[in-house]
Formats: structure tokens, C-alpha cells, sequence
């Protein structure tokens, strides 16, 4: 291809430039729209599946939900999760914004797990505080956004340019963001835009790293995410923060893939050594986690795993839908090639490559608490902004308050800056003027082995020191860099910004003369934490000469008192650039060694072409875009090809017009399974967006007599999601052949409150059924007087012992009178753990006379999960001194769960205890 003149660029205009179609991005064009400005979002790939949130999701880890966390409560959390060092102002945004963006998402069509009373179902997954909200239809997050952007109204306002990246945030002669220069990744033309103010969501810098494999694309984080924000806005002269604070995770051995144990630990796992036991005491999955997890992996109990199969058959297989489907498609078929079953083999886990992500860790653009950025109208939101553990949700969050604050700024009028466009125009091209140089994949392969090698933790001086000097040197090896199309000119910027980014985590790394977070900023020759020296934050910018320079930033006192630290503010110190260490061998040297330019045969990618669709499909495709009423997909919805048919279910899923939810009942009677099953899904994907009108009702109804049980299965579930249903309506499923069908039937008898009628499952032939059964009645509202407690009592001494189990649990929720009480008493002798373990779960709603004695004499069960669920109970019985007594014997138990949750027992104040009343 040709180098396009500086003078032939495009050039955009808007009043809100938002730069990257992810989380954060996608949510900061709606509300910047919302707000009515002129919105321009640019995407180097395509908005429709562009982000670490197109990969799917599979839960929210911080909603703050009322009633079952409290905004200080999480916002202490993430301090001590973060060492001290965070400013609680942006967290606590995320604390107090969360649950309303949780309701903006679902209003959207986003799925939150809830229970059957429609009431939101947190777990707990760290040792305090309940933030984890699962999302069973995770994997449809992005198309929800998606569906949002290219609705009538938001398309007035806002304009998608996929196939776009920008390299450099345009500022002015008075330093505020005027806009961006970059190029089209399919035609190469250079590109300009000029906006009132610029919103950077470009996500981490996921590939700094370089996995085990060596695969440069195999990484934890999305790969697509190359530090662009990063680099770009440190060229603006934005501070960043926290760069020296990695991202490292743990993830399954040999898989991109993260071990997912926000998903698994609902469901029972956890991850343990190889002689089983549990070994993390941190509290919050956290650098200081991440050290005891390299620990335990470097010792002779190595390696490390995430434990699954003791878990009942049917939570493997939910699990197996989750993990194998939303988390990462390819999932299954890696085990299965290994010929691993969760059910007869753990997961070996290992540690990921690291990264610089805010979302994760605390490393990323400085922000205030409107997402504004030290840069006049430039503001960064999601992985990128420096807001410690945001995760998913404070991504849209910080998305929100920059779309919001944005919207005040109208296009900037005067010229666009020609020195910053000239710089631009030069990174983008420079391959083009020696096609034949160095390939980008061997120069990205050998800068991020640089980062392996002198980089990662433990860190050390003199390695870091070596590392700035590998990276200097690239500079000149990075501007050799050929390439021949604009694909390849996306991928060499990249590279630069990979570039920048490892330097700034080099340099910042050696300018924090001590240790903090555990195993993301581990140094061996300053080995010990030092909050006199270093309760700061550690910025840097580009100065005016062009170098890093340094300036640690007190943290500010705290809005939530946390006891650890007492920051008081006070003023910076300015650190100016960080000297390196003295690491030659052959006497001192000024500077470092220049590099050679080498020159390599560039890589070739043969078109292999792509297989030809349907014309009628083509035309779906088409007409998704332009937005249609119901009546344009009939003749689709009809045609006589099935495949047809499911394509238009899809698009009519992603249009999402008025009616849609009637015809895709309608089309739960089609004659052929894959529509069915396609408009089943669509149902479940829509159903927090669907009125609940007759014209809904009656389809459903009538799906409820179906021949095809997946079909059945979906009416009851969007029935009872939609209280569409009642008692009558739902209790003939109870004798449906289909075990599924029988499950999601007790699941909406039970947000019906039809105690008589679960009295009726408790007695079905299916355990898990039974099991269904009884997780419900500890969740039933209004029961006549006895009722549940009378079915439990049956439940609790069913012949399967995981239903007994299931039952003694439901008690601890639904209440345990003394008769109950001394069933749980004898089944804490059961030979099966589990019932044991519920019947310790039940004993903490009974009577401390009957429980705390015999909860004390349980903590020398064999089981570890047992002990812990004693020591739960425990809890619960604070108030008694035998019980405070019993748990100050557990804190020495050898299971890391056992320990943490006994050692809350000896701390903070002491409530009375109160029974649960035997009906409620």
C-alpha cells in the first residue's frame, strides 16, 4: 500500500470522542448521547465484538447490593485489598453507583442471577462481604450494548467508525484534549478528529507479558488490548498511577483461561495443594493472594489446583454450562483432550503473564471521581483508569461520570495541533518506508520475553535496571519494524505502545524502593512494606524534555476509617527521573549500548477466502442495522428454510423491536428443534426487557404442552421471571417426564409461595429435584404456619445424602425449632460429609443451649468443609462465651478457610444472638 499525504486525512468532528468500543467506552457514548451531545466512538476492531467484554462474563465481583453489603463496607475492602494506597473518592463512586448501573444494565436486557422472588442473588465468595453477583447469561453482555448503541434515538447521536485506531490523543497550545489522529485498519487512510473533549476506554495492557506458551495472542487479559490508552495518554502528558502495581492472576496450566473460582466457589470449589488442603489465608483475591498462591506453587505441596471434584454431579454440570460456554468456548474441548472430567480430575493451576490492568489491580490513568484525567477534557474509565479492583461494573461506572462530565464541551473550532499530527502520521507509516524490515511478531516476541526476563516479579534493581536499557535499545529495532498493510501497520503500533508501556512499568518499579501488594510489587533487595516512606501513590508523567519523571502523592485521608493505615495527606514529593542501578560488568558506561537494525523476511498471510451465506441471511444482517419494526422480520420468521429461520430469530434478538417478545414465543412452536431452541434462548437472553402482556402469556402457556422439553423448560422459566403464572398454572410440571422441566417448575412454585405443592416434589424420584426442592423452601416468603418446616423434616432424613444435606442447609435460612434441632444434632455423626456439614449450617439458627456444645465438639471433624461450616454457625453465636471459646481453638486449624473465618470470632463488636423463627 501507499503512504496516504498528511494533507488527504479524514477528518471527523464531534463534541465527545470516545475512544474504544468496550465496557467502559460503550457506556460513555450512551450517556454522552443521553446528555445530548454529538458522540464519535472509534474502534479499531468492531463494536459488536470488540473488548474483554465480548469474551462473555460470568459475574459481577463488586455489586454492592442494599440490604446485602454496604458501600463502606467495600470500600474498606478494596483498601486493604490494595495495601492502603488507593483513593477512596473513586472507589466509593463505584460502591455507591453500582447497584443503580446493575439496574440501568438489566433494564438494557442484561441477566442477573436472581432467586425465585426476583430478589438478586449475591454470594459470598470472599471471607467478607457478599459483592459477587453471577450472570448466567453472561455471554450476551456485549450484544445487549450493542443493541442499546444502534437503537433509533442513540443513532441520532451517536456515530461508529469500527476499523479506526487512534495513536495519540491531539492536545492544545493550552494542554487540553483536542482530539486524536490515527488510521483506518482496513484501508490505511489517515485519520483526524476534532472534539470538545476525548474519553479514552481503551482497556489494559493486556499484552505486556508473554504467556508460558509463547504464544504472543495467549494471554490472560484480551489480547487486543495492548496498552493503546496507556501509551496514549502518557504521550497527552496525563499522569498515570500505580504503573509499578501489576496485574498477575492465576489461571488453569497451559489454557488462556482464568481458574474462575468467583464461579466455582459458589458451587463448592476451591483451590487447594496437591496433598488437598486449602492454603490461601488473604481475604480478597489480591496480590497478597497471588503470593501465597506462588509460594505454595514453588514448595514441595506444589503444584496448585482448582478442586471440583467433590462436587455433585449437578454442579459439575452447571459449572460445565458456565465455564464451557459464557467464561471461554474452547474450554471443554481443551480437557476433554487431555482427557480430563472435572469429576475425576482437578484443574492444575499456574500463573498468568503480567499485565498492567486498573480493573484487576491499581495500575492505570490517573482519575478523579468524574473519570477526569490531570488533562483538561481528557477522561479514561475501565481497566485503563487508575480505580483499584473496578472489575466490570466500575468499568460502566466510570464510563457513566465521563460521558456525563464530557457533555459539557462543545468541537474545538481552531486548527488542529500540525507538530502532534506530523508525529502521529510518522508512527503510523514508518513500516511502510521498509517493507522488508523485521516482522512485528518477532520484535513484539522479543521485547515481551525482555519483560519476562527483567520485569516480572520478584523484582530486583539491578533487573529493572537492565530492563529500561532492553527497552531503550528496542526503540531503534521497533522503528525498523516493515509492514505492508494496514493490518500490519494496526499490529506494529501496537508494538510501540506495548514498548511504552514496559518502560513505564520498569521505571516505575524501580522508583518504589520497598514491597507492597504481595506478589505484584515483590522487590528482593527492599523486601519489607514502608508506609512512612510510602503510603503514596506513585505517578509519573512526560515531561516537558520528554523523559518519565516521578512524584509520590500522599495518599489523602480517608472518607471510610480502615484501622491498618492512618494516611494524612500532606504534600508531594517530586522524584524527577529514577537513576538506574550500575549493572555493567566491563567498568561504568553514560549510556546504554546502541541497537542494530536486522533485517528479517516479513511474515505472509495467504487469504485462504471465507464461505458464502445465504442471501436471505445477508439481508437479516443487513436489516438489523437499520433498526426495522417486527413486520420486516415476518417474511423471514416464515420463510421456508430453517436456517433462515434461526437467523432471523438472532437478528430479531438483536433488534429487539416492539412485539419482539410474543413473536419469539410464537416461534417456540416451530416445527424444527434449532428454532425453537434458538427462540428458547432469545427468551431467556430478553426476559429482563419483556412486558409481561397477554400476548406473551398465552404463547407460553401453550408452549407448556410442547413435545420438545427444552421448549417446556423455557415457558416456566420466562413465566415465573415475568409473574406470569401461578400455583395452578405451574403444578401440573411437577409430573413432567423431563427432569429439567420438573426443577425449573419447583423454582417457579416457589416464587409463588405453593408450599402444598413443594410438599408434593419433596417426595419426586429424581434427587435433584429433591435437591431443588429444598434450596427453594428456604427461600419461600409466606408459608402457611408449619409447612415448610414439615417438608424439610421429611427432606432431612431423605435416603440420599446429599438431599439430607440440601435439607439441614435450608433450616439454617428457613429456621430450626428444637425438634429440628436434635435431628441436626444426630446428623452431624452422619457418615456422609455433607449432611454434616448442613446439619452444623442448621445449628446456627437454633438455640444456643442445644448448638454452641455440640457445634464446639464438631470443630474435630475429619472434613475440612464441615469445620468450616461449624465455624460459621459459631459465628452466628457470638454473643456466648463457649461459642467466642471454640473459636478461638479454631484459629489454628490447618485449613486456611477454618482459620480466617474462626479468627472473625475474636474480633469486633458482639451482637446478641436471635434464633430464626421456626415460620416466618
Amino acid at each position: 500500500m501507499h503512504i496516504p499525504s498528511l494533507t488527504d486525512a479524514e477528518e471527523l468532528s464531534c463534541d465527545v470522542l470516545v475512544i474504544g468500543g468496550g465496557t467502559a467506552g460503550t457506556m460513555a457514548a450512551l450517556t454522552a448521547a443521553e446528555h445530548g451531545s454529538d458522540v464519535l466512538l472509534l474502534e479499531k476492531a468492531h463494536v459488536r465484538h470488540s473488548g474483554a467484554l465480548a469474551m462473555g462474563m460470568d459475574g459481577v465481583n463488586n455489586a454492592v447490593v442494599p440490604g446485602r453489603a454496604e458501600p463502606d463496607d467495600y470500600v474498606a475492602e478494596i483498601t486493604r485489598a490494595n495495601d492502603g494506597v488507593v483513593d477512596q473518592s473513586t472507589v466509593r463512586q463505584t460502591a455507591t453507583l453500582g447497584f443503580a448501573m446493575v439496574q440501568r444494565l438489566e433494564r438494557y436486557g442484561v441477566k442477573f442471577e436472581k432467586d425465585e422472588h426476583g430478589e438478586y442473588a449475591v454470594r459470598q465468595v470472599h471471607r467478607s462481604g457478599s459483592y459477587v453477583l453471577p450472570m448466567p447469561e453472561g455471554k450476551d453482555v456485549k450484544k445487549v450494548l450493542y443493541r442499546q448503541l444502534r437503537r433509533r434515538e442513540m443513532r441520532e447521536r451517536i456515530r461508529i467508525e469500527n476499523r479506526v485506531m487512534p495513536v495519540r490523543v491531539l492536545t492544545g497550545d493550552d494542554g487540553r484534549a483536542v482530539g486524536a489522529a490515527g488510521f483506518h485498519t482496513r484501508t490505511g487512510a489517515f485519520v483526524t478528529v476534532r472534539a470538545g473533549a476525548v474519553i479514552l476506554a481503551t482497556g489494559a495492557a493486556g499484552r505486556l507479558g508473554l504467556p508460558a506458551s509463547g504464544y504472543l495472542y495467549g494471554t490472560y487479559e484480551n489480547p487486543t488490548n495492548a496498552g493503546d490508552g496507556y501509551a496514549m495518554a502518557y504521550h497527552a502528558a496525563a499522569e498515570l498511577t500505580g504503573i509499578e502495581c501489576f496485574q498477575i492472576n492465576p489461571l488453569i496450566k497451559d489454557y488462556n483461561g482464568p481458574a474462575c473460582a468467583y464461579v466455582a466457589n459458589p458451587f463448592g470449589g476451591y483451590q487447594v495443594n496437591r496433598h488437598g488442603e486449602r492454603f490461601v489465608d488473604s481475604d480478597y483475591w489480591s496480590g497478597a493472594m497471588m503470593a501465597e498462591f506462588a509460594d505454595e506453587l514453588a514448595s514441595d505441596r506444589g503444584p496448585v489446583y482448582l478442586k471440583l471434584s467433590h462436587l455433585p454431579e449437578e454442579s459439575v454440570a452447571a459449572l460445565e454450562g458456565i465455564l464451557h460456554t459464557t467464561e471461554r468456548p474452547t474450554r471443554g474441548t481443551f480437557h476433554a483432550n487431555r482427557g480430563h472430567d472435572y469429576r475425576t480430575h482437578d484443574i492444575e493451576m499456574h500463573i498468568s503473564e503480567i499485565g498492567l490492568c486498573g480493573g484487576h489491580s491499581a495500575s492505570g490513568v490517573r482519575v478523579d471521581d468524574h473519570a477526569r484525567t490531570t488533562v483538561p477534557r481528557l477522561y479514561a474509565a475501565g481497566d485503563l483508569a487508575c480505580v483499584p479492583h473496578n472489575y466490570m461494573i466500575g468499568a460502566f461506572v466510570f464510563g457513566d461520570l465521563a460521558g456525563a462530565d464530557a457533555s459539557r464541551y462543545r468541537t474545538h473550532a481552531d486548527e488542529l495541533p500540525a507538530a502532534q499530527l506530523r508525529e502521529a502520521h510518522e508512527l503510523i507509516y514508518r513500516p511502510l518506508r521498509h517493507p522488508d524490515g523485521p516482522p512485528q511478531p518477532q520484535v513484539e516476541y522479543k521485547l515481551r520475553r525482555f519483560v519476562n526476563d527483567y520485569v516480572a516479579p520478584p523484582k530486583s534493581g539491578a533487573r529493572l535496571s537492565l530492563a529500561v536499557e532492553h527497552f531503550e535499545r528496542m526503540r531503534t529495532e521497533i522503528a525498523a519494524m516493515g509492514a505492508t498493510t494496514p493490518h500490519e501497520l494496526m499490529r506494529c503500533a501496537e508494538v510501540s505502545f506495548i514498548r511504552d508501556c514496559a518502560e513505564m512499568a520498569a521505571r516505575a518499579s524501580l522508583a518504589r524502593t520497598e514491597s507492597r501488594w504481595g506478589l505484584y510489587h515483590e522487590r528482593t533487595d527492599h523486601p519489607r512494606r514502608d508506609d512512612e516512606d510510602w503510603l503514596h501513590h506513585l505517578d509519573l508523567r512526560k515531561s516537558a524534555s520528554g523523559a518519565m519523571e516521578f512524584t509520590a502523592r500522599p495518599v489523602a485521608p480517608y472518607l471510610v476509617p480502615v484501622a491498618e493505615y492512618a494516611p494524612t495527606g500532606g504534600p508531594s514529593r517530586h522524584l524527577g527521573e529514577v537513576a538506574l542501578e550500575q549493572v555493567a560488568t566491563a567498568g561504568s558506561r553514560e549510556a546504554a549500548p546502541a541497537g542494530s537494525r536486522v533485517a528479517a523476511p516479513p511474515v505472509r498471510h495467504e487469504d485462504t477466502g471465507s464461505a458464502s451465506a445465504s442471501p436471505r441471511i445477508l439481508e437479516l444482517v443487513a436489516l438489523a442495522d437499520e433498526q426495522p419494526r417486527l413486520e420486516a422480520f415476518t417474511p423471514y420468521l416464515d420463510d421456508a428454510d430453517p436456517a433462515v429461520r434461526r437467523a432471523a430469530v438472532a437478528t430479531l434478538t438483536e433488534a429487539a423491536p416492539e412485539g419482539t417478545g410474543p413473536a419469539l414465543a410464537r416461534a417456540l412452536a416451530d416445527d424444527d428443534a434449532g428454532v425453537r431452541g434458538a427462540a428458547a434462548d432469545s427468551l431467556r437472553e430478553l426476559v429482563e426487557t419483556l412486558p409481561p402482556e397477554p400476548e406473551l402469556r398465552h404463547p407460553l402457556v401453550t408452549a407448556l404442552s410442547s413435545a420438545d422439553p427444552a421448549v417446556r423448560t423455557a415457558a416456566v422459566t420466562v413465566l415465573r421471571s415475568l409473574r406470569l403464572g401461578d400455583a395452578a398454572l405451574y403444578a401440573p410440571g411437577l409430573a413432567d417426564p423431563d427432569r429439567a422441566v420438573r426443577v425449573e417448575t419447583v423454582r417457579a412454585l416457589v416464587s409463588v409461595d405453593a408450599v402444598a405443592a413443594l410438599a408434593t416434589a419433596a417426595r419426586d424420584a429424581d434427587r435433584e429435584v429433591r435437591v431443588a426442592t429444598a434450596k427453594g423452601l428456604a427461600a419461600v416468603t409466606a408459608p402457611p404456619a408449619g409447612g415448610v418446616l414439615d417438608t424439610l423434616a421429611v427432606l432431612a432424613h431423605d435416603a440420599d445424602g446429599l438431599v439430607r444435606g440440601a435439607a439441614f442447609e435450608a433450616l439454617g435460612s428457613a429456621g430450626c425449632p428444637p425438634v429440628l434441632a436434635d435431628a441436626a444434632v444426630t446428623a452431624l455423626s452422619d457418615e456422609a460429609w455433607r449432611p454434616r456439614a448442613g446439619a452444623a449450617t442448621a445449628l446456627g439458627a437454633a438455640e444456643p443451649e442445644i448448638a454452641v456444645p455440640v457445634l464446639a465438639e464438631a470443630l474435630g471433624d475429619a472434613n475440612a468443609d464441615v469445620r468450616k461450616a461449624v465455624v460459621l454457625s459459631l459465628l452466628r453465636h457470638r454473643a456466648d462465651d463457649r461459642a467466642r471459646a471454640a473459636l478461638a481453638t479454631a484459629t489454628g486449624d490447618p485449613d486456611a478457610d477454618v482459620r480466617a473465618f474462626a479468627a472473625r470470632g475474636t474480633a469486633g463488636p458482639v451482637r446478641p444472638h436471635r434464633a430464626t423463627p421456626p415460620a416466618r
